[in-house]
């Protein structure tokens, strides 16, 4: 019997439990072993529940327990995750996370840690809840150089902005909506400004390149500048706004960042929309692929959990090498990355179009009705190029890069 201990009996905890229970008999024939959970750390009491009599509130049982072999962290945040994870890491045991915060800030540590004691650190729930990931790129992507990872990494805004596409509604209503769901938090600012997806798109490079990254070396933008306008533009355009995180890798040179942007119903990651996520991976030889599914909720994430323990416990003697080095990637200047750009610009078209031809080149124009404002989109330029023609051009109310 193989002993675990669940620290955080929350949405992810109680979700592990859950599956570890349910799905005993599948678990068991994946492993050749039982998986016992023993211990629940928790602040509070379960009465009544299924681990009434698992609860400890002292960390040190489990630390000091030799029975237990491996530890599910689900509290997330970074304290206590981050001296309890790495205690339990140099106490010789397994663990398995759902943190990104956890992952993104001290990842390169604890893959160390790990590999020194010959036990493994599992993060596939870190990164697009129940989606696998993590998983692919070292396993059945081993042989890629990869060369983009983009995605939809955050369920709360991919909602926000679904609702402000389908339905017409502005940002406030659909965050606050997103709130009264469940979706946002109640103070949402992790999702709306893309530092959650910032954290994520961080771990994929960093699995993708095989060396550290910094997420705050990532270039961010969140969606609060995103309005209902943009996307009456959007509609007349045949065109959506996502929040992207992207690395793209191209003749050495990484590009990260995470914003808003305008694609096309071609585009991959079109159709992804509510609270699912979608991950584009292209690979050298294997071209463009998709990962897509529930990006958070209970049972998706724990299940991904699951799927660390099950992997922990069929390589309980020996460490899998994967994730990065502390070797820091640098990551290419944001003013060097290359698109096309929406823009917003007051005034009336036929009046200021030879203006902005002379300043932007070439350019689609596209206009509604009773608006004192029109829109183009540019040609391929460097963030670096627009931001100097911009100056150069009165009234520029909005800027969305495009990739359409």
């Amino acid at each position: 019997m193989i002993h675990v201990a669940v620290m955080g009996y929350g949405t992810i905890g109680s979700g592990v439990v859950e599956i570890l229970e349910k799905n005993r008999e599948t678990i068991t024939k994946r492993t050749g072993d039982t998986v016992n959970v023993k211990y629940v750390l928790d602040l509070r009491e379960f009465p009544g529940t299924p681990v009434e009599n698992k609860i400890v509130h002292d960390f040190s049982v489990i630390e000091n327990d030799p029975e237990v072999t491996m530890v599910i962290e689900t509290m997330g945040g970074l304290n206590p995750a981050y001296p309890f994870v790495k205690a339990c890491l140099e106490a010789g045991k397994h663990v398995a996370t759902s943190n990104k915060a956890l992952v993104a800030a001290h990842g390169t540590e604890l893959l160390r840690i790990a590999g020194e004691k010959n036990v493994n650190f599992f993060f596939e729930a870190s990164v697009g809840g129940g989606i696998p990931i993590i998983r692919p790129l070292y396993t059945s992507l081993a042989g890629e150089e990869i060369e983009e990872i983009t995605g939809i990494l955050n369920g709360t805004t991919n909602y926000i902005l679904t609702k402000m596409d389908k339905e017409g509604e502005t940002f406030e209503s659909a965050l606050k909506e997103a709130q009264d769901l469940g979706y946002a938090e109640r103070n949402p600012e992790a999702d709306v400004e893309g530092h959650d997806t910032c954290r994520k798109i961080a771990i994929l490079t960093a699995m993708a390149t095989g060396h550290e990254v910094d997420y705050e070396d990532i270039h961010t933008e969140g969606i609060t500048s995103i309005s209902d306008v943009d996307f009456k533009y959007a509609e007349k355009m045949g065109t959506s706004v996502k929040l992207f995180g992207s690395s793209r890798i191209k003749a050495g040179e990484i590009h990260a960042w995470v914003a808003p942007v305008m694609i096309g119903k071609d585009h991959p990651l079109y159709s992804v929309s509510d609270v699912f996520n979608g991950i584009l991976v292209k690979g050298n030889m294997l071209g463009t692929s998709m990962f897509y599914g529930s990006g958070a909720g209970m049972l998706p994430t724990a299940s991904a959990v699951i799927a660390d323990i099950i992997e922990a416990v069929q390589n309980r003697n020996r460490h899998v090498e994967m994730g990065w080095d502390d070797s820091r990637l640098a990551i290419a200047p944001t003013q060097t990355s290359s698109c096309r750009f929406f823009i917003r610009i007051k005034g009336i078209a036929e009046e200021r179009l030879a203006e902005v031809l002379k300043v932007f080149g070439d350019v689609t124009v596209i206009e509604l009705d009773h608006m004192d404002e029109f829109a183009v989109v540019t040609d391929v330029m460097t963030e670096a190029e627009y931001e100097k023609k911009a100056k150069e051009l009165s009234g520029i109310r909005q800027r969305i890069r495009a990739e359409v």
